[in-house]
């Protein structure tokens, strides 16, 4: 199922789409108001890994449940209990988990030192937040470049604009 709301947040449009079976299987968002290239790349993502997905519009709660971890009525941890977690490889999980325990609302982590943290590569890292099916549940944006906090991101105004509602200041 697709369910899909607008939500006004500091006088900004975002629109939040989510993938759902019985739980989340994927969030997409847009704060230009173009969800449907989102939601394409998502669902063939997770078509791709092995997820079974009906685009069929169907209103629920979890567009809901996404805009409030992203304004913290709800914390990232909540958030992800609400996770199908299907389609993701374990090294996914363990990356996805680890950020959500351990970065908190308004916190920034670099990449290298998330892979310090699981004993692996900032690349393999990098690999994972492009790859991450769970934007602002699964936060991503909070892993920024050591010297370029927005190098690795294909949209910076996207992050900056999350890690501000999170009230972080570069």
């Amino acid at each position: 199922m697709l369910s899909v709301r607008k939500f006004k947040i500091k006088d900004k449009g975002i629109t939040i789409a989510v993938i759902w079976d019985k739980k989340i299987d994927g969030i997409a968002y847009s704060l230009d108001g173009n969800i449907e290239s989102s939601i394409e790349r998502l669902s063939k993502f997770l078509v791709k890994r092995g997820v079974k997905v009906n685009l069929t519009l169907t209103d629920s709660k979890y567009p809901d449940i996404v805009y409030e971890v992203l304004v913290g009525k709800t914390s990232n941890a909540q958030g992800f209990a609400q996770l199908s977690l299907r389609g993701l490889t374990n090294f996914e999980k363990k990356v996805y988990e680890w950020l959500v325990k351990n970065v908190k609302r308004g916190q920034v982590i670099t990449y290298g030192e998330l892979a310090k943290a699981l004993g692996t590569s900032p690349r393999a890292i990098g690999g994972a937040m492009k790859r991450n099916p769970y934007p602002i549940i699964v936060p991503c944006h909070r892993v920024i470049g050591k010297v370029n906090q927005w190098l690795y991101t294909p949209k910076p105004e996207y992050k900056r604009f999350l890690l501000e509602v999170e009230g972080w200041i570069s």
